[in-house]
């Protein structure tokens, strides 16, 4: 194969549907990947497997499937996706049982597990990169999930899965998977291994590198943004890439977008690591050659560490929430009163918290009242008071003293909300390698 077209159908877990059914019908592309997994989302997905063993994959698998699965069928495109989350055995099943519904016989469809490594951090004392204290110490542990690699996607498509689901694996590991297998790469190939995680990293975030986060009016401006295609990388076998977008879909793809993408959330660009390789973007190179196409060349990589990263969910307590808005004349200092009447109410009624939050959202809420206050006043203003506790009960009461103040001054709020929720903590740690064993199960529709 000389040019292997690579649509990106997902940036996030509920990110939009359309786009990537698009990509199927006219991105004339080999591959459609789904990147829904961020650090949380796994954490939230263990908890809904523990109260249903049935569920713990994404909310939208079904839709997502029901929505492509006919088109990707008919016209041999495959799909790799880590939806599964916690739950990749039942996700392989749900689209089993989607592909049947919808008459599709012979999909071979391959789950991916062996991330979920909880037992092995259980009693363990490896340091939690975030704050050096010892995973042993945290409280309340839901899930404890490793990065894998492409290696077991890869082991998939070479058995013949025409759809691949995993759980927690390495975001551009989706999209290196296929390059590896399509181009005959090896595993210990680190320059193109980095060229292609390069790749992956570029068409991870779906819409952000066709304009979407990119987005700025009257700066960076971005048209059609409500019809917004998501991006194509035509990758050669000696790793370049041209990234592109279906004709006539919104949005925009050029070398600033992309380099937006290539810089987000890298901390070293020399040093980017991965479970497939520590790739190296620091000589990566960008060009336009056409509306639309950006020519991706350069980047390199090193042999991959003897360690794999963990992400450890964790339940941290409960957040309440109130909100009620002020609007007119005096919006803020009306506003400014009712965040000083729930501060005394909270001190004054004994609510027990570990940190609270009084913002008034239009004014200081981001940054603060040293940088809001050379603004002029706002016309309209909505408080928020957020705090974090050790019960729901505590927590029902903050957001209970914001309603309270439909009556009890100021005047003129309304539109007010509470709200409890239960806080899942992510913390990160590295395990030996050798501690994670992926396995691939297969199931036939």
């Amino acid at each position: 194969m000389q040019t292997l077209r690579i649509g990106s159908g997902a940036g996030y877990s509920g990110d939009r549907i359309e786009p990537a059914l698009e990509l199927a019908e006219k991105g004339e592309i080999q591959y459609l990947v789904f990147e829904c997994l961020a650090e949380r989302t796994i954490a939230l997905a263990q908890q809904a497997k523990l109260k249903d063993p049935t569920k713990g994959y994404d909310p939208l698998l079904g839709d997502r499937m029901e929505a492509v699965l006919r088109t990707c069928r008919d016209k041999g495109i495959k799909i790799i996706t880590n939806m599964g989350a916690a739950n990749p055995m039942s996700g392989a099943a749900k689209i089993a049982e989607i592909a049947q519904s919808l008459g599709i016989d012979g999909l071979k469809i391959a789950a991916v597990t062996g991330d979920d490594v909880l037992e092995s951090l259980r009693g363990a004392d490896l340091p939690i990169i975030e704050t050096g204290g010892p995973v042993s110490a945290l409280v309340g542990v839901v899930s404890a999930n490793a990065y894998l690699g492409a290696a077991p996607i890869v082991d998939a498509l070479k058995n013949g899965a025409d759809v691949v689901i995993t759980g927690r694996a390495a975001d551009p590991a989706l999209f290196l998977a296929p390059l590896i297998y399509e181009f005959d790469w090896s595993m210990d190939d680190w320059e193109r291994l980095g060229k292609g995680t390069v790749v992956g990293h570029l068409l991870e975030c779906a819409g952000q590198i066709t304009g979407g986060y990119f987005a700025d009016p009257g700066i960076k401006d971005v048209s059609n943004l409500a019809r917004l295609g998501f991006p194509i990388a035509e990758v050669r076998a000696d790793g370049s890439a041209v990234i592109t977008k279906v004709e006539g879909s919104g949005g925009k793809v050029t070398a600033q977008t992309c380099k937006e993408q290539l810089l987000y959330e890298i901390h070293d660009p020399g040093r980017y690591l991965t479970p497939d390789v520590v790739a190296d973007f620091s000589s990566v190179s960008i060009s336009e050659i056409g509306p639309d196409r950006v020519l991706i060349e350069g980047g390199g990589g090193r042999p991959r560490t003897d360690t794999l990263k963990v992400s450890v969910g964790y339940v941290e307590g409960y957040t309440g929430e109130g909100q009620i808005s002020y609007a007119g004349p005096g919006a803020a200092a009306r506003g400014r009163l009712a965040l000083e009447i729930v501060r005394e109410r909270l001190k004054l009624t004994g609510v027990r918290t570990s940190e609270l939050r009084f913002d008034l959202i239009g004014v200081d809420a981001i940054h603060g009242s040293a940088l809001s206050a050379s603004n002029g006043e706002p016309y309209e203003v909505r408080v928020r008071v957020a705090g974090r506790t050790d019960s729901i009960k505590e927590a029902t009461r903050i957001g209970n003293e914001v309603e309270t103040l439909y009556t009890n001054g100021p005047a003129g709020g309304g539109g007010a909300t509470k709200s409890v929720r239960e806080i899942v903590a992510v913390a990160s740690v590295l395990l030996p390698r050798s501690a994670a064993s992926p396995q691939i199960h297969y199931l036939g529709a």
